[in-house]
């Protein structure tokens, strides 16, 4: 995603921080009304009450996450079927769970085709802030998840995770009881491994002197050998495969971050740090010149940070070449996606893992991953366009 160069602001203003409750379950605060009175006052939101706000949130997620687990099957109780009464999901949005949760299942199936199974998922939503107004809630949670392959990556390697952020929104009733009536990812790009919304994509953007074009890769498997050399280029790759795994969750507070910026993001910008880390040097010049590359904690190029002007510079400098296949990347690389092929790169992300079987892994901000596969990736998004550059 295109990124923006703004200070972040990781929480509204209007939105007001609160802890929540250490409670395991909790109902809504029975409010006070006249005798006879057919619509309640506005009900009030107290400590419990938010706690099984943040208990549903953490039903809803749990329940995504557990579709992706094999032998989950479609009769297992879901989490969200034990809310009623004071706090429960509406009508409407129960529909929509359904059909996340079908989608969910279908892409399960295309992954144990490309030979990707989870055998566990593990889920967990914290309150973040609470904003009420009368009889309507606004609930900002963090969702942390994390999924066990069937089959390790490596030794070390057995699970892929995620942190996402979400807004839920909530409206009383007329006794007073609260339904979740909507929920919204904040986060830019929907690249979390159990959402099904649609990506945001960015505005095509051109420059003046014709820019490089990328070759789109292919998806099919099992893609044509493309040994990377390991030793001939300078770059020590294993050292950018360890600091996108020391700060995929943990920002770099050398760094600004862009995640949340509307249609912009920190992907792009992640990528540029982690291949620094492995040795890419700055490129000074003006900032909108996507012939020059540099970072710092107080201005950085737009090749820095976006994804359209990293390719152009990366290909128009030689520091990339456009491979094949995306089952050609190994660690270091870097991969682009193009959501809607409108010729414009929405997403960027770079390889930390490649297995035996020649899958690669990649990490990314925007939402924060580690060690996603590229098949995950490819059977998530079909018909968006994928660009594998060998760094």
């Amino acid at each position: 995603m295109k990124s923006r160069r703004l200070s972040r602001k990781r929480r509204r203003a209007s939105i007001v921080t609160v802890a929540a409750a250490s409670v395991v379950a909790g109902v809504a605060l029975v409010p006070n009304w006249s005798a006879g009175a057919a619509v309640t006052d506005d009900p009030t939101v107290d400590a419990k009450t938010k706690a099984t706000f943040q208990r549903l949130a953490d039903a809803v997620f749990t329940d995504r996450t557990q579709a992706l687990v094999d032998g989950a099957g479609k009769t297992r109780t879901r989490h969200t079927a034990r809310f009623s009464g004071s706090v429960r999901m509406s009508g409407g949005q129960t529909d929509q769970q359904d059909s996340a949760l079908g989608q969910l299942r279908d892409r399960r199936a295309v992954l144990a085709k490309l030979g990707e199974k989870y055998s566990q998922g593990s889920t967990k939503v914290s309150l973040d802030a609470t904003q009420v107004n009368g009889r309507k809630a606004k609930v900002a949670v963090t969702e942390t998840t994390t999924l066990t392959y069937q089959r390790p990556v490596s030794k070390d390697q057995k699970t892929t995770g995620f942190q996402a952020h979400h807004e839920l929104t909530f409206k009383a009733d007329r006794t007073g009881d609260w339904q979740l009536t909507g929920i919204r990812d904040t986060d830019d790009g929907y690249l979390a491994v159990n959402q099904v919304a649609k990506p945001s994509v960015a505005t095509v953007k051109t420059a003046d002197d014709g820019p490089p074009a990328a070759a789109r890769a292919a998806t099919s498997w099992p893609a044509p050998a493309k040994p990377k050399n390991f030793s001939g280029t300078g770059y020590d790759y294993q050292a950018m495969a360890t600091y996108a795994a020391k700060y995929w969750k943990n920002y770099n507070p050398a760094y600004p971050d862009f995640n949340g910026q509307g249609a912009g993001g920190d992907c792009t910008n992640f990528v540029s740090q982690a291949l620094k880390a492995g040795g890419w040097k700055h490129v000074p010049g003006y900032t909108y010149d996507w012939h020059k590359w540099f970072g710092t904690a107080d201005i950085q190029s737009d090749s820095f940070v976006g994804v359209n002007e990293f390719s152009w510079f990366a290909l128009s400098s030689k520091r990339v070449t456009s491979l094949a296949n995306v089952y050609q990347l190994d660690v270091g690389d870097v991969l682009q996606m193009d959501f809607n092929r409108d010729g414009s790169k929405d997403h960027s992300m770079i390889v930390t893992y490649r297995d035996r079987s020649g899958v690669p892994y990649v990490t990314y901000h925007s939402t924060n991953t580690y060690n996603r596969s590229v098949a995950s990736l490819v059977a998530s998004y079909p018909t968006a366009a994928f660009y594998a550059y060998r760094t």
